[in-house]
């Protein structure tokens, strides 16, 4: 088994990977900023990284669109879609424009920055995790 098979760099390097890919994802959103009817995209965060996106609903109960779980069929939803002020025009809390486009450039560039600070800590602690192995295998 080499060094970088290690499950700990294996789940660093599938995290940079992933802030790659949504780089490229909010790239293509920010170039399609004027573009008729476009509707921005970006990823869903990745499964078992330990936010609450990884984590199970209980046994029996139902997640709706706002994330949160709903264990009795009672329980109202907090889904702003069909609400009685839901406003259709409205897209992740930005207008739409008439064109129909809803890239907001500011939330981009925000989530553009801090998916790059992200990816730059991610890399650190590659970096750091291998240069310690280096340290106790005696090869530094």
């Amino acid at each position: 088994m080499s060094l970088t098979d290690l499950p700990i760099l294996g789940m660093l390097r599938t995290r940079m990977h992933w802030h790659q890919a949504r780089q490229a994802l909010l790239a293509e959103n920010v170039a399609n900023a004027d573009l008729p009817g476009f509707r921005p995209r970006d990823l869903a965060e990745p499964a078992g990284n330990g936010s609450a996106a990884g984590l199970a609903a209980p046994l029996g109960a139902s997640v709706g669109g706002d994330g949160l779980a709903r264990t009795e069929p009672a329980h109202f939803g907090l889904s702003t879609q069909d609400g009685p002020n839901a406003d259709p025009r409205r897209f992740k809390g930005f207008e739409v424009r008439p064109s129909g486009n809803g890239v907001n450039l500011e939330e981009e560039m925000m989530k553009a920055g801090d998916n790059q600070s992200d990816y730059q800590l991610v890399a650190s602690l590659y970096q750091k995790s291998l240069d310690a192995l280096k340290i106790a295998v005696g090869k530094r």
